[in-house]
């Protein structure tokens, strides 16, 4: 990974907000690892806000420049809304991210209801997740990683959509969505979450930070969380897994007299995880088929910073994660081990009117299964990468950045990324371009679901490749904020499951890797639109997208499976600082083209629609979140089991829609120290 200048982090926005951070020096200068901003008061009319959304600036470690002359996009949820989310789900981070625009969360694993995040249409496997900057879930973090992290101790998230492999190396290439943790004040504090649900589900998460010094300060966060197996729909089958979880991830943040900075981080996580049949029950071949995931995760990171000279800056960082999973599907066991490595060391600096940051990377990406040995792999990648920001005038600010890896089974890979800003007046236009590449591994979403027993021995597997390119437009009137993006992809040997007969059988019961012929093509545009009218906040978003592959006779093109054309969604907050909230959220999802599904081609659109509250005397907030209001079930539609088992060993269908009908959830959240 790479680390960023001090103006690669001056541009952090939600839409057309521009975000104020106070100066923390605990972490180096960049996009995954700036500083917190302090909590801005609400909003108590339009000039107050006008006012304040003129004069905010992001200040980076070593400096504060305005927001205006960063080239490089980097959309923010900011810890105003975090709260929000943890209000409506505490257990992890899903809605947390797939209520912003151009993200989409899909489920891989209708059995155990894992989830991978979707950036612009391309598939969740392109997305890079990091901790602070670090990968502390994996190179390719599992997509039942996404509900093992809770956002009680998330400072912000910050999403980079388009190829980053750039910055971030071969597992960057569709985005990055970096979880930036909360950052200790001087004074001991802390709070404390629980919540309740009525598909009975139960969290509790607390958080603590305090100085433990003069130059040291730390922060621990622990959570326990547990969900009862439910069957919605009587089927028999498990449409909610049940689950027992249990996180606990320490932080520490020193500063030295001469500016040095050291940040430290472990984490550890123990998750039971059920679905699949109930007792009793049968698939359609008559036999039981019980879906289990043990999961044990321990990770480590580090970062440190050390000023040279005035103008120039030593960083490294490091990180490692090892995680342990015990799986079964019906009568086959799979026990396996994931780990994942990072080692980077670079130099940074700046003048008048560039910055710059050059160094060198060692990443390494393993699996180890002992059920099925013949898909073990070790991936050692070193690389060199480098970026400059220069302001060609007043109004134009460009950033180069290019990253060389020699990726031990895919070779030589070249990323390039260019973006410019150019800001004539009151209107800010930004432009990117990137390409970047993927290294296979056998986890698609299919194989995530059914596990490795019916996939042949991977063979002759070429890399993935993309070039990203986007176009944004920016524009704040009074209380009126406007964004418009367009953006485009084009991604190449993309690796898909191919079905086919094995020896003596003329039925398809067994799968291969492949890399697709021809293009995925996908070109989309977002709109977003926020007003502020005194305590109020209303905000409407429209997603297009029109996402194409080359069908699998390769005679014509036709729609990407799962990916819907038309998305939006209106959100409307009413809230009163340190007193109460009170939202209402609609999100509409059009239809589908659907693979392999026996009972549809393209699915239906739907509505979700949401209502929440939250009042706060003295410490304590109480909070009630009511999800899914019209009680949409894709069963509603057809059986969510197959009547024969796919040739990938799933017995259900994908999942294109909700599964969990209505549920609500309240409990409190008590704040100490403050």
């Amino acid at each position: 990974m790479i680390s960023f200048s001090r103006s690669a982090l001056a541009f952090l926005f939600l839409g057309p907000t521009y975000v104020s951070y106070a100066e923390q020096p605990a972490l180096p200068p960049s996009p995954a690892n700036s500083t917190e901003a302090p909590q801005q008061p609400q909003h108590d009319n339009e000039q107050e806000h006008t006012e304040e959304v003129e004069k905010i600036i992001v200040q980076a470690t070593r400096s504060g420049r305005i927001a205006d002359e960063q080239p490089i996009r980097v959309e923010l949820i900011n810890r105003e809304e975090i709260q929000e989310k943890a209000a409506m789900r505490p257990g992890n981070i899903s809605m947390l991210v797939a209520e912003t625009g151009g993200v989409r969360m899909q489920t891989t694993s209708p059995a155990l209801g894992s989830s991978n995040i979707r950036l612009q249409g391309m598939y969740g496997r392109y997305t890079q997740l990091l901790a602070d900057g670090l990968p502390l879930y994996g190179n390719q973090a599992a997509s039942i990683g996404l509900l093992q992290i809770p956002p009680t101790d998330l400072g912000r998230v910050e999403i980079i959509k388009g190829s980053a492999s750039s910055l971030y190396g071969g597992s960057a290439l569709g985005g990055v969505i970096n979880l930036v943790s909360r950052r200790p004040g001087d004074e001991a504090n802390g709070e404390a979450l629980v919540n309740l649900t009525t598909r009975d589900g139960q969290d509790v998460t607390t958080y603590a930070e305090s100085p433990i010094g003069e130059s040291l300060k730390g922060s621990v966060t622990a959570g326990a969380h547990r969900q009862n197996e439910e069957d919605i729909d009587n089927d028999g089958w498990v449409d909610l897994a049940g689950y027992e979880r249990y996180t606990v991830r320490p932080r520490l943040f020193w500063e030295g007299d001469n500016g040095e900075n050291l940040y430290a981080t472990a984490g550890f996580m123990t998750e039971n995880r059920n679905g699949g049949t109930l007792p009793g029950h049968f698939v359609a071949d008559g036999s039981s088929f019980e879906q289990i995931q043990d999961s044990e995760r321990f990770d480590g990171g580090l970062v440190y910073t050390m000023p040279v000279s005035t103008s120039i800056t030593f960083n490294s960082r490091a990180s490692a994660m090892v995680q342990q999973h015990d799986h079964v599907y019906g009568d086959v066991k799979e026990d396996d081990k994931h780990e994942s490595y990072l080692v980077e060391t670079s130099l940074s600096g700046f003048s008048d009117h560039s910055d710059w940051v050059i160094g060198v990377a060692y990443q390494s990406d393993i699996f180890q299964s002992v059920t099925f040995p013949e898909f073990n792999y070790t991936y050692d990648v070193p690389g060199i990468f480098a970026q400059l920001d220069y302001e060609t005038t007043d109004t134009l600010t460009t950033s180069y950045s290019a990253r060389i890896d020699e990726h031990s089974e895919y070779g030589t890979q070249f990323s390039p990324r260019v973006s410019l800003l150019y800001r004539p007046g009151d209107l800010t236009i930004r432009g990117s371009y990137g390409q970047g590449y993927y290294a296979p591994t056998p986890f698609v979403e299919e194989i995530e679901a059914a596990g490795l027993s019916r996939l042949e021995k991977l063979q002759d597997l070429q890399e993935e490749q993309a070039e990203t390119a986007s176009l944004d437009l920016t524009y704040t009137f009074d209380n009126i904020e406007t964004s418009l993006t367009l953006f485009a992809s084009n991604v190449e040997n993309v690796t898909q499951l191919d079905a086919f007969a094995s020896v003596n059988s003329d039925v398809l019961n067994r799968v291969r890797l492949v890399n697709a012929e021809g293009e995925s093509r996908i070109r989309g545009s977002e709109v977003l639109l926020r007003y502020y009218w005194q305590d109020i906040k209303l905000t409407a978003s429209y997603l297009y997208l029109d996402a194409t592959e080359v069908t699998a006779d390769n005679s014509g093109r036709r729609k990407m499976a799962l990916t819907p054309q038309h998305s939006a969604g209106f959100v409307a907050m009413w809230e009163k600082h340190e007193s109460f909230r009170a939202g209402f959220e609609a999100y509409y999802t059009g239809p589908q083209r659907l693979n392999d599904n026996p009972y549809i081609d393209t699915s239906n659109p739907y509505w979700h629609l949401g209502l929440m509250g939250e009042i706060t005397v003295g410490n304590i907030s109480w909070f009630i979140n009511l999800e899914n209001l019209l009680d949409v079930k894709q069963t509603d539609e057809h059986p969510l089991l197959l009547p024969s088992r796919a040739p990938s060993g799933q017995w259900t269908t994908d999942i294109w829609s909700r599964n969990d009908g209505f549920v609500a959830n309240a409990g409190f959240r008590i704040k100490f120290g403050e």
